[in-house]
């Protein structure tokens, strides 16, 4: 006997007017029946056929487009609605921005529930393409089929190199020019692919777990420099170190070319050994007046001209006097502590990763920077009433944790601490309201400001002042 066919339920003319996460838009039909969809875009009157209810939510894409946004504009990339990258390529730039402040005022009045005196206009990005300065792509010898393709003669096995497509953890979509990166990122990329099937040694296979090549890692600093890493599944009789001859010889710009062998069940090589085979295991980067000098392990802001627009922006809010005792929670590698160093008394930074912290101190080194010291830990461990008497109350406490963000116990420590300012840098809007909606019981939030990191998509960054309520 066949399978039933399954029917999905299609739900007409359904008007889009918000972005939501993952590349999806929110509409509503006339009757006020909420609905989330793919393949829409803000603007646009469509009929959706829904896949799932989630959270007694509709959930669907689009069956057809009855009434275009006049947002809408055609996609740049080629790449387009396969690669899960760039969701809103089809949406005009102003539309995404204003979208995206949208999304940054409705999290603080729905979830944080909190009083903003003052919302400033989203940030836009200084560059819409090419802005990152890091970038992965994987190798793989099964290929995303497109969906003309399937039940088809055309066979999905393939040496490709590029992403994975959306919804697939075997399946590579090939990249032929990608626009997140600039050059020489595409030619670095399309000119390795070619010398490994030239090669002859096998593309890995993630689901027999086998293979030679694995996934190959770039960064482009603004100063000029190149660091590639690339994994390999193992070194057998000196492939590795043959093939990176040849890397060494056609590509002279790379100055920092590293290797690992990954024999594992996954792509992470965070916690294997990667070895320098020509020029420095670094590459550094400009921020404005700091220099970084960044490792393969490093955590940097990926688009590094608007990390200075941010930290400018924390710079306004923190208004330093050249007096104050500031915490910067979550430091990371110290971008905004030694970013501000200059500007205060002393910086004290908390951040989990031994291994980023370890790079702040080199770099507070790299730039004379004395004044900031650094711990590892977690924040709501290391954080407490002795850890503030040890190093001084804070005048002012920056904050940029993760898109969970802050631990509970790390809010009520903020609230036992009663710093007179906070400035609050987030990666996810409605975390941050949550930890806003807890802290009102003693700040006001003074400002609001949005600012775009990442075109193209619904990621956003939002920077808030909070200023103790009894403070003058």
């Amino acid at each position: 006997m066949g399978r039933k066919k399954r029917k999905y339920k299609i739900i007409p003319d359904v008007h889009f007017t918000g972005m939501a996460d993952k590349g999806r838009s929110i509409g509503r039909t006339e009757e006020g029946l909420v609905v989330f969809a793919e393949k829409v875009v803000p603007g646009d009157v469509a009929d959706i056929i829904v896949f799932k209810k989630k959270g007694g939510v509709d959930m669907g894409r689009a069956y057809e487009i009855t009434t275009p946004s006049p947002d809408r504009v055609e996609p740049f990339c080629e790449h387009f609605g396969k690669c899960g990258g760039c969701k809103w390529q089809n949406l005009n730039y102003e539309a995404q921005i204003k979208h995206k402040e949208i999304v940054v005022r409705d999290a603080l009045r729905r979830i944080g529930k909190v009083e903003v005196e003052e919302f400033l206009p989203i940030e836009p990005a200084v560059l819409t393409t090419f802005y990152r300065n890091k970038i992965e792509f994987a190798f793989s010898k099964r290929r995303w089929l497109a969906p003309e393709e399937l039940n088809s003669d055309v066979s999905n096995e393939a040496d490709v190199l590029g992403f994975f497509a959306s919804g697939f953890f075997d399946k590579i979509l090939d990249i032929n020019k990608c626009w997140l990166q600039p050059d020489p990122s595409n030619e670095i990329r399309n000119g390795i692919r070619e010398m490994a099937k030239e090669s002859g040694l096998p593309f890995f296979d993630i689901r027999e777990n086998e293979g030679f090549f694995r996934n190959i890692m770039l960064r482009i600093t603004t100063t000029g420099e190149v660091m590639v890493i690339l994994s390999f599944y193992h070194n057998e009789n000196g492939e590795v170190e043959q093939f990176l001859d040849k890397v060494v010889e056609r590509f002279p710009q790379i100055t920092s070319l590293m290797y690992c062998i990954n024999p594992k069940l996954n792509d992470i090589i965070r916690d294997l050994d990667i070895l320098p085979y020509k020029g420095n295991d670094y590459v550094e980067e400009q921020l404005g007046h700091v220099k970084f000098k960044i490792g393969p392990k490093s955590f940097f802001q990926t688009n590094t001209k608007q990390a200075k627009v941010l930290f400018d922006k924390v710079v306004e809010f923190a208004d330093l006097q050249g007096t104050e005792n500031v915490y910067d929670l979550y430091t990371g590698i110290g971008s905004i502590g030694l970013y501000i160093a200059d500007k205060c008394k002393q910086v004290v930074g908390i951040e989990e990763v031994e291994a980023a912290i370890e790079d702040a101190k080199e770099n507070a080194a790299l730039n004379g920077i004395e004044n900031a010291v650094f711990y590892v830990g977690d924040v709501k461990d290391i954080l407490t009433p002795e850890f503030a008497e040890k190093h001084g109350k804070p005048d002012i406490l920056i904050t940029d944790p993760p898109r969970v963000g802050m631990h509970a116990q790390v809010v009520r420590m903020l609230l036992e601490l009663e710093a007179p300012k906070i400035v609050y840098v987030s990666c996810n809007p409605a975390t941050q309201a949550r930890d806003l909606n807890v802290l009102a019981e003693k700040y006001r939030v003074v400002k609001v400001q949005p600012v775009d990191m990442f075109p193209h998509t619904h990621h956003i960054e939002s920077v808030s002042l909070l200023v103790l309520k009894h403070s003058i």
